[in-house]
């Protein structure tokens, strides 16, 4: 296959051989040239890597049904138990729902996704077993990641354990935790549990933080502790995290280093907060550094909508972005970034200035969308995409191609 007429990262005119699911070849655009067999036309398009979401809970969306007012409390118990009295009444089955989501994803220009799959007394694997259905629906179009998640606690409710390990046995590639002090209120019971089982069945860990200030560094330096003692480095992701940056500059850094230095990842949504880790620093640091949509318009909150793009744009504003190469970098995070969290044959972000994925021998996960710069295509969020997945074209005008 030649992608023909393209620029790669907003880069000079160029034609780009694809060999099975890598890149061949790059070499400047020639208007005369006749190309043999399968050709995808640029039309002078950016050429970006696909994306990749690595906070993403398909279990819970809404994305494709009629909008219902938000009837959550706050707090993380109440806005689970809020979840609970809704996601079975909807108005098609969670395996639709889930199905429907992942489609447009894809579509929009997702091809890696590490979707939470929620475990519990109340839903069993039900929410489990329909992302599985839709990781195996789509395999030829992208690659999931499901990682099994104890949202409403691990130790609150007795049997939670046995599900989580049922789901583990079921293939689960990744075992989630939770706010280990303030949801469980016993950190330690909490991560010997999510750790004990990783090691057992030789997963990797993400724990969902929201916990605030020095209760947050806490728990995170009870991650860092069995990290490094179990010998886990890199197949430990932090979630959210959103306050490790409020104790003090010192304590920001020394977290930094320790990310750095045992490999542990971070999984953003672009929250509007101020004390979060800088990214700037994450990722001159090296530290793997993912974005992820978090819900789709589901029973916690009214945002999301499967596209990528847009909550890269949120990534850059949120964190008061307007040089080009900081914007850029957010687009790095948002594809290449989260392919190294999910993958260690992809490196790490090598500073702000990286922009990985489009070289020969690379994987051909990619994106053709319209705009003048990458910048641009932030800002603009053009609807002209071309999505391919393992050098097949798979989506057209945000819509999947039938295969």
């Amino acid at each position: 296959m030649l992608i023909r007429d393209i620029r790669p990262w907003g880069g000079e005119r160029s034609d780009v051989e694809l060999a099975g699911d890598r890149i061949a070849g790059i070499r400047r655009h020639d208007p005369a040239a006749q190309p043999a067999g399968e050709v995808v036309e640029g039309r002078g398009r950016l050429l970006l890597p696909s994306f990749s979401d690595v906070h993403v809970h398909l279990d819970s969306t809404r994305i494709g049904l009629p909008f219902r007012p938000h009837t959550g409390g706050p707090g993380v118990w109440t806005m689970m138990l809020n979840d609970r009295q809704n996601w079975r009444t909807a108005e098609v089955s969670i395996e639709e729902r889930v199905a429907g989501t992942l489609e447009r994803m894809i579509a929009r220009g997702t091809t890696r996704v590490r979707s939470y799959a929620q475990v519990d007394v109340d839903c069993e694997l039900e929410k489990f077993d329909a992302v599985v259905a839709a990781k195996e629906k789509f395999a030829g179009q992208a690659d999931v990641q499901i990682m099994t998640f104890p949202q409403a606690g691990i130790l609150r409710e007795e049997g939670t354990v046995d599900y989580l390990e049922a789901s583990l046995k079921a293939g689960a590639d990744v075992i989630g935790g939770i706010d280990p002090c303030s949801l469980d209120r016993d950190p330690k019971g909490h991560l010997d549990v999510v750790f004990g089982l990783a090691e057992k069945y030789q997963v990797e860990v993400d724990i969902h933080l929201h916990e605030p200030g020095h209760l947050g560094v806490f728990s995170t330096d009870l991650v860092l502790e069995r990290t490094r003692a179990l010998g886990m480095q890199g197949k430990v992701t932090m979630s959210h995290a959103y306050e490790l940056g409020s104790v003090s500059e010192s304590v920001s850094r020394r977290i930094i280093d320790d990310f750095a230095e045992l490999d542990i990842a971070m999984a953003t949504v672009a929250p509007a907060d101020r004390n979060q880790l800088s990214l700037e620093a994450l990722t001159e640091a090296g530290v793997r550094v993912g974005l992820g949509e978090d819900g789709q318009r589901d029973y916690w909150s009214p945002y999301g909508n499967c596209d990528m793009l847009d909550r890269t744009w949120q990534l850059a504003f949120t964190n008061k972005f307007r040089r080009d190469d900081l914007i850029e970098m957010s687009l790095a995070v948002a594809t290449m970034g989260g392919a190294s969290i999910m993958s260690h044959d992809v490196a790490r972000l090598a500073g702000i200035a990286d922009r990985p994925g489009l070289a020969v021998g690379d994987r051909a996960d990619l994106l053709l969308v319209d705009g003048e710069t990458p910048t641009s295509a932030v800002m603009d969020r053009g609807t002209d995409r071309t999505v391919l997945h393992d050098g097949v074209v798979v989506a057209g005008q945000l819509a999947l191609i039938s295969r």
